[in-house]
């Protein structure tokens, strides 16, 4: 196909695709799904080898959050039955942190619900990452907390923060319909304050509001203009209790063409299969990883992912391997431009993990980003699931039946899923 032979040597350049070839790849057929996933996975291969880094998330305080993301269960006026703390002290968060760090995650993702931090919410994040880089040597530490002020970039950086995560989400021109409380430019304001402060800077999307084509391709375009070092993509997961409860507007082969549009876009960056991957993937998660170079281990915020020993089986069955503490994850150009902060190297820019921060959204796998864990037998571990066993009829394609509430982990008593 000429479209995939020319995307392909556009990556291999760093070369800008047009919106018209990006749109092209959405638009693609069922058919032609695996020449796609091929060609784009020469591109991956290109940059990043057979390598997938782990990544691993903490949810520091969860849940009662004062702003409206409509996707997120952490929202306003949310009745999804997730986990609600304030935060966790910073030996606590170390623990949890030590759990995905010995499942193989480079990089921990300290994730907080709210607005954004006050700078008595900084000193005591700060003294989190610096608990945690004490018990681990070597770990990266992403910060997510969402909108942030003066100085506050630079606190966290001098406290050994490595990056910050705040994802877009969807286009400028449709993020009103999703969020009233802040806006499209508090977003791309705060992932600036963090590249310009010398973080690693992490921003990306969630795919599956009911979104068009051109929102996405807008989307994923203006964060190769930011310019992050990594760029999760979450699927949404439809979360009762919140106002995108009824979305199920994905299918695998969808979710893949996506992550495929991304990559071309985004050549040389660190892509992120972030939160949802499970339930909208589903067994066609391992051709994922011929398009994203980077994953979450286990649980998101306040969900059930697949489980660790599951994460780590995929990678090697699909003949992949776990990238290790010694190697650097980004090419040379970029690795060389982010020495001393985020990259710049003049491809797409970054989690979870996680997803986009404390203001809910987060690539870091916000809880409503976040999949569930049937596929791995978990969902009924702990009475969790979301109405289990129930598949919504009236809505096709829903899948309420893979969505689990996180029962374990950091928050609880119970032993993490990593």
């Amino acid at each position: 196909m000429d479209l995939l032979n020319t995307l392909v040597d556009k990556g291999l350049r760093r070369e800008l695709p047009t919106r018209e070839e990006a749109l092209a790849v959405l638009a693609t057929s069922d058919d032609e799904l695996l020449d796609v996933v091929a060609a784009a996975g020469r591109v991956r291969r290109h940059w990043f080898g057979r390598r997938v880094k782990l990544n691993y998330l903490v949810n520091l305080k969860s849940g009662l959050c004062p702003e409206d993301c409509s996707y997120c269960s952490q929202r306003l006026g949310s009745t999804a039955g997730i986990l609600k703390y304030t935060w966790l002290k910073p030996d606590e968060a170390s623990q949890a942190a030590a759990a995905g760090i010995a499942g193989g995650a480079k990089r921990v993702c300290l994730v907080a619900s709210g607005r954004g931090p006050t700078d008595r919410d900084v000193d005591r994040v700060s003294k989190t990452i610096e608990a945690i880089k004490e018990d681990n040597e070597g770990v990266e530490v992403c910060a997510c907390l969402g909108l942030l002020s003066d100085g506050q970039a630079e606190r966290l950086r001098a406290a050994g923060a490595d990056a910050y995560n705040h994802n877009l989400n969807t286009s400028e021109s449709t993020y009103g319909e999703i969020t009233t409380t802040h806006t499209y430019a508090d977003r791309v304001d705060t992932v600036r304050r963090a590249h310009e402060a010398g973080l690693s800077a992490c921003s990306g999307l969630i795919a599956g509001m009911g979104e068009s084509d051109e929102d996405l391709v807008d989307v994923v375009f203006s964060l190769r203009e930011l310019d992050p070092d990594s760029v999760p993509v979450n699927f949404l997961i439809p979360f009762e209790g919140t106002p995108l409860a009824k979305e199920w507007n994905l299918t695998p082969q969808r979710a893949l063409r996506i992550l495929a549009m991304v990559r071309f876009v985004c050549p040389d960056v660190e892509v992120r299969l972030a939160g949802g991957r499970e339930v909208h993937l589903r067994t066609l998660q391992p051709l994922a990883l011929h398009l994203a170079n980077s994953i979450f281990l286990g649980d998101y915020l306040t969900s059930e992912g697949q489980a660790g020993k599951a994460d780590l089986e995929m990678i090697a069955d699909a003949g992949f391997e776990v990238e290790g503490a010694g190697t650097t994850t980004l090419p040379e150009h970029r690795a060389d431009a982010a020495a001393g902060g985020c990259g710049t190297g003049g491809g797409c820019g970054s989690g979870s993990g996680s997803g986009s921060g404390g203001v809910c959204g987060t690539s870091e796998g916000d809880g409503n980003a976040a999949a569930g864990a049937a596929a791995a037998g978990t969902a009924g571990a702990a009475g969790a699931a979301v109405d289990a066993g129930a598949v919504d009829a009236s809505v096709p394609g829903a899948r309420p039946d893979l969505v689990a509430v996180r029962r374990r982990g950091a928050g609880t008593d119970l032993a993490p899923n990593a």
